[in-house]
């Protein structure tokens, strides 16, 4: 996701985003086979067999900690035994490019994960992958972000060119050349804003980057599938959720010089994640289809190449979000279409995960729900270890309390405000050594179009933003008692807020502690 969604570093579940073959062939038995693509479907290269990914995120490798988030609180293992129990057979795994030339990782518990704590990040990324295959579970590797700050909303910044973005994919592919558990390479996650699709503007033009990219891959390894995401603006001036807006493929689809390699790849959320037009016609939730179908799901239908729902996820706790996951699933279901759910951790602050913030328990409702495209295998569920005696010292990223540890102070105090038709609530959703986590949620009247809007509290010895999102934060007289935070709405924390929509936007500060008792200010420009 946009990250929207940086992680929410309490005991929350890192995600991972793949799906489980149900039964393994006795080719894929004796080792893994690559795949490839065949009409719509995904297909065994080796015995012609119809696969459907079924896959889970498990991030944090694009994250300031560059390893997989929760291996504070559970071993690698646990986590992969508990993907493949709940019935998936792929792994997506973000990350980020500044990860690969890091020489550590940070957050990893050395009594949990002895031989990961003080690993490079490719290492850790090698022991993703050999943790996978030991489950007969493959890996989908997601380029999340180019640096462990933000998102981009192009496949290059200033500080990642093209060129860096399209060597570290050949460095991967290398690396990997001799490992088909890794069966796929995402180029770039949730291309959006000025992004286009098939202009002809060599800056913009996302088809055409993916081209280039997805050629310099194979030239490495040309059994890799080359996943492509869409953009958020059509050829035909139609807009969608990042990187869920596909309707270019029907005239000018991605060709490759190594053939039967390309899968498509939207993503889908809700009106809790990103409120759209068609969720307040009289016809919703029946009209879901035909949008899917519109925007992406055609491809599919017409034969032209296998779709990969890259991401969807929801806190499933309204009435539509409900109802848009059952259509979804239904929708999935019936065209065989692949999938990955976000998310498998709990720290997800718009979606939450598969798992409770303990790292241990599952959601079942949401399970529940996953049930008619998942297949659970008989998989031992790894117990819970024994409470460490004394927490991690504390390092430079998300560090949350060790388990049977004291919760941080202050976490889960709240304060609500409201200004001209918006009412916004601020809470300390989680808290570790030298930072805190806050979670805001904005509700517009209805009626109300929201220009602009900002949030402020104080936070004494609060030294500045480490992420934001939906949103950008500044701190004034850091460092100090008298210190505050003050954030102003962007991108879709205001874009979204119009006509009764809720948004949900959060960031992490720096401070030694958060806030015992936030006061709000909240103002809003119409």
């Amino acid at each position: 996701m946009w990250r929207r969604v940086l992680a929410v570093a309490t005991a929350l579940v890192l995600a991972a985003s793949v799906g489980v073959t149900a039964t393994p062939s006795s080719a894929e038995a004796a080792g893994p086979s690559w795949y490839k693509t065949k009409g719509s479907r995904v297909v065994n290269a080796t015995t012609g067999n119809n696969v459907t990914l079924r896959a889970t995120s498990w991030f944090g490798m694009e994250t300031d900690t560059c390893a997989p988030h929760g291996l504070w609180s559970i071993s690698l293992d646990q986590g992969m035994a508990q993907i493949a129990g709940m019935g998936f057979n792929t792994v997506r795994l973000p990350f980020a490019n500044e990860c690969l030339t890091r020489t550590s990782a940070n957050s990893v518990s050395r009594d949990l994960n002895p031989k990961l704590a003080t690993a490079s990040p490719l290492k850790i990324m090698d022991a993703v992958i050999a943790t996978a295959r030991k489950y007969n579970m493959r890996v989908i590797l997601d380029r999340h972000r180019p640096g462990t700050d933000a998102q981009s909303e192009l496949w290059y910044t200033k500080k990642y060119s093209e060129k860096r973005w399209i060597s570290d994919w050949q460095m991967l592919a290398k690396r990997y050349k001799k490992e088909p558990t890794v069966i796929g390479v995402d180029l770039h996650n949730e291309p959006r804003g000025p992004a286009c699709w098939g202009c002809g503007v060599a800056s913009r033009d996302w088809r055409a980057a993916a081209t280039r990219a997805g050629n310099a891959i194979h030239q490495v390894n040309p059994k890799l599938l080359i996943i492509v995401e869409g953009v958020q603006y059509g050829p035909d001036g139609s807009a969608t959720w990042w990187g869920g807006n596909l309707r270019g493929v029907a005239k000018k689809p991605v060709i490759l010089k190594v053939k039967n390699r390309v899968v498509y790849s939207p993503h889908e959320y809700p009106s809790s994640i990103s409120d759209q037009p068609w969720f307040h016609t009289r016809d919703y939730p029946n009209n879901l289809r035909s949008v899917w179908e519109r925007n992406w799901g055609f491809i599919a239908t017409k034969g032209i190449a296998p779709v990969f729902v890259g991401e969807f996820g929801t806190k499933l706790q309204t009435r539509s979000d409900k109802q848009w996951l059952a259509k979804l699933v239904g929708y999935l279901k019936d065209r065989h279409i692949s999938w990955a759910y976000w998310s498998f951790n709990p720290n997800s602050g718009d979606t939450g995960g598969l798992l409770k913030d303990d790292w241990y328990t599952r959601d079942k409702a949401k399970l529940a729900a996953l049930k008619p495209i998942l297949t659970p295998k008989k998989v031992p569920y790894p117990a819970a270890p024994a409470p460490t005696p004394a927490p991690l010292p504390p390092q430079p990223s998300p560090q949350p309390s060790q388990p049977g540890t004291s919760p941080p102070p202050a976490v889960g105090q709240s304060s609500s405000a409201s200004s001209n038709g918006v009412s916004a609530t601020l809470t300390v959703s989680s808290a570790w050594p030298g930072k805190y986590q806050i979670a805001l949620a904005l509700t517009a009247s209805s009626g109300v179009k929201v220009r602009s809007w900002t949030a402020s509290w104080a936070s004494p010895g609060a030294t500045g933003a480490d992420s934001a999102w939906g949103m950008t934060c500044r701190v004034t007289s850091p460092g100090k008692a008298s210190a505050r935070v003050s954030c102003s709405g962007a991108e879709w924390g205001v874009a979204n807020l119009s006509q009764g929509a809720r948004v949900e936007v959060g960031a992490i500060l720096n401070a030694p502690k958060p806030p015992a008792k936030p006061t709000l200010s909240f103002s809003v420009g119409r």
